[in-house]
């Protein structure tokens, strides 16, 4: 059999407030005054698809022998790069195995059950040495004063798949492919195209995810009334209810599609939901996942008795609690890149990258690999021939050590209000490490009056910069809080 053996999740600690994107806009569309209730998750400026990605990944693997791990898969729609391996990027930030296999699969709503199916199907074929992981994340650009704008939210989720039960055991699944236009993105556009909502409820979701879940509940032989949860992603109130009944599924079987507090995360929403409801099923449940998107994927899954034994993983549920409330819908802009501001001459810098030295130091620099000096065992972040322990000074005896994971502190800190950021001011210092090595640093998601010296930090993958004339952007490791603040505290 095949399944998944863990999964993790990731939402992005900002949460922006509704209504402060309705009032912003009341003047020309007073409409979505109707739509201005709860917060949607909001990525930070240094966050994208990717970087989410690897925090889901993270999570998920948390424990794990990433080296046994043959196998990558990545779905989005919001890649940062159109000829470039995105997957590539999550695979090194996560340190995992170069003899493996990575993909990027795109351009659908329901990429990421399409991952999770070429995933399972590689598993069962024996590729990947028998665990394969499957990366979902979206970061979604809508027009101001758009319904999608309110409705969107940013996340990630992460799973991984073994030659075995794990936790939810793989049933089988189906899909449907329909050139239904629901909306469109054209090569070279911002932003999504979307066409009439009565005919996309009533002829899309209300037509095609019926035939997908019944002709899934025949093939695996079983019935409606197994079906324990009912996953579908869906912004159309009622929406999983109605399709739920179409099929002869109890409609409080549909779970909550996590708009109210987050948004709909694009093509990683499905996949988003599916965590939230591993994290509250119990062995035996059925889950049915469907997503809509040009057709409709559907999968089938029975809980199995490992889930409950496993731990140490945060999920969605973790990750909607960490949120912070944000009221500056400017800010919003920003992030986004969806307006353009005064950055400054101290912005008017050329942040070209040495693709040569990307490459050779990729494992330093986008898996924060440093190294260990294996005659007197101290850590060291750069890795260099000569060990930095004056005592030692031992010369070629660095062996690689990953200080991603590794817990840290802060141990001096500054707040510099003349470097140029896209979110002033620009928290930097110098971090430690629990095991040993410590390295100068940028912070993210921290906030003015919050830092101190001794606090507790956790790596995270981010964006370092970007590279406006030539469309790249460059990656590295950031300390963050291990503990942020909520809108509460």
């Amino acid at each position: 059999m095949v399944g998944i053996t863990a999964y993790g999740g990731y939402v992005p600690r900002l949460r922006l407030n509704r209504k402060a994107v309705a009032d912003a806009h009341a003047w020309i569309n007073p409409g979505l005054k109707g739509m201005a209730r709860g917060t949607r998750s909001m990525a930070n400026w240094d966050e994208d698809c990717v970087t989410m990605a690897v925090e889901a990944a993270r999570d998920c693997m948390n424990g794990a022998d990433r080296a046994a791990v043959g196998g990558l898969y990545f779905a989005s729609t919001t890649m940062p790069f159109a000829d470039r391996q995105n997957s590539g990027i999550v695979a090194t930030a996560l340190s995992l195995s170069e003899d493996g296999a990575a993909a990027d699969i795109a351009n659908s709503q329901r990429a990421g059950t399409t991952a999770l199916i070429q995933g399972l199907n590689a598993v069962a074929a024996g590729q990947g040495g028998g665990q394969v992981l499957v990366v979902a994340s979206d970061h979604r650009r809508a027009r101001a004063a758009s319904a999608l704008e309110m409705q969107s939210g940013d996340g990630a989720a992460a799973l991984l798949l073994g030659a075995d039960d794990g936790v939810a055991r793989f049933l089988g699944a189906h899909s449907v492919t329909l050139d239904f236009v629901d909306h469109f993105r054209g090569e070279g556009e911002d932003f999504d195209y979307g066409w009439e909502e009565r005919w996309i409820r009533d002829e899309g979701f209300a037509r095609i995810v019926p035939r997908a879940v019944k002709a899934l509940l025949e093939k695996s032989g079983k019935t409606a009334d197994q079906i324990t949860h009912f996953v579908m992603p869906c912004t159309f109130a009622g929406m999983p209810q109605t399709v739920a009944k179409a099929v002869g599924i109890a409609p409080e079987k549909a779970r909550d599609t996590l708009v109210a507090n987050m948004g709909e995360a694009g093509a990683a929403h499905a996949l988003v939901m599916l965590v939230d409801t591993l994290q509250d099923a119990k062995p035996g449940d059925m889950i049915l996942v469907a997503a809509f998107g040009q057709g409709c994927d559907v999968l089938l899954f029975e809980a199995t008795a490992a889930l409950p034994e496993l731990s140490g993983r945060q999920g969605i549920k973790g990750a909607l609690k960490r949120g912070r409330e944000e009221t500056n819908y400017m800010k919003y802009l920003v992030f986004n890149r969806l307006i353009d501001w005064e950055k400054g001459m101290r912005g008017e810098r050329d942040n070209k990258t040495a693709l040569t030295t990307l490459y050779r130091k990729r494992d330093m620099i986008t898996g924060l690999v440093g190294g260990q000096c294996r005659q007197c065992g101290t850590a060291q972040f750069p890795r260099t021939r000569i060990c930095v322990n004056p005592n030692c000074k031992a010369v070629d005896t660095q062996d690689p050590y990953n200080f991603a994971d590794k817990k840290a502190t802060i141990l001096s800190w500054s707040a510099d209000y003349l470097t140029y950021t896209v979110d002033p001011p620009q928290h930097f210092g110098m971090v430690t490490f629990e095991e040993g090595g410590r390295f100068m640093a940028d912070f993210t998601d921290v906030d003015p009056g919050d830092v101190e010296s001794g606090m507790e930090m956790r790596m995270m993958f981010r964006i370092k910069d970007f590279d406006e004339r030539r469309g790249f952007r460059r990656y590295f490791w950031k300390a963050a809080p291990a503990a942020p603040k909520t809108a509460g505290a």
